[in-house]
């Protein structure tokens, strides 16, 4: 049995949104495809409420955090995103990757998942979820893309 929204959201991603020759399937028939493979209502529920609040910021503005701005985080978010992971972070926005927005949004999606700490591998996953979510983010999706399939420490699902 599957055992939490990331899982639930990486079958997604892998079987309907990256693979584009998959027609768009209505919700109720995932939710009964996703139930059937073996995840729980519950983590069904909470994987489309996290898609819910992905799919609430494609059309926010771009321009609501200052350029070379500096993140502090929170403990919370300390807690559950390690050094490694806050320093990838830091490196997708200074290689222009991420701007201040889509940061944000990444690290919103994060703290959303039932995780208590996030891998870096699960970090890169989300980074490419929310990527493909974004208008105009194609080129930087590209990037992210062939780090996360070139990867020779690969996160297999």
């Amino acid at each position: 049995m599957k055992e939490n929204v990331f899982d639930v959201l990486m079958y997604l991603f892998e079987n309907y949104f990256y693979n584009e020759e998959e027609p768009d399937p209505d919700r109720d028939s995932l939710e009964s495809e996703l139930f059937e493979v073996g995840f729980t209502q519950k983590e069904i529920r909470k994987a489309f409420d996290w898609l819910d609040g992905l799919a609430d910021t494609r059309n926010l503005p771009a321009d609501g955090v200052n350029v070379g701005s500096i993140r502090l985080y929170t403990d919370q978010e300390m807690t559950k995103l390690d050094r490694e992971c806050r320093g990838f972070i830091m490196f997708l926005e200074q290689a222009g990757i991420l701007n201040g927005a889509s940061r944000e949004l990444v690290i919103d999606r994060l703290m959303a998942l039932d995780a208590e700490d996030i891998d870096l591998d699960t970090l890169k996953w989300i980074i490419l979820m929310v990527l493909f979510s974004q208008p105009g983010q194609e080129e930087a999706y590209a990037w992210m893309e062939n780090l996360v399939f070139d990867s020779p420490a690969q996160f297999l699902h």
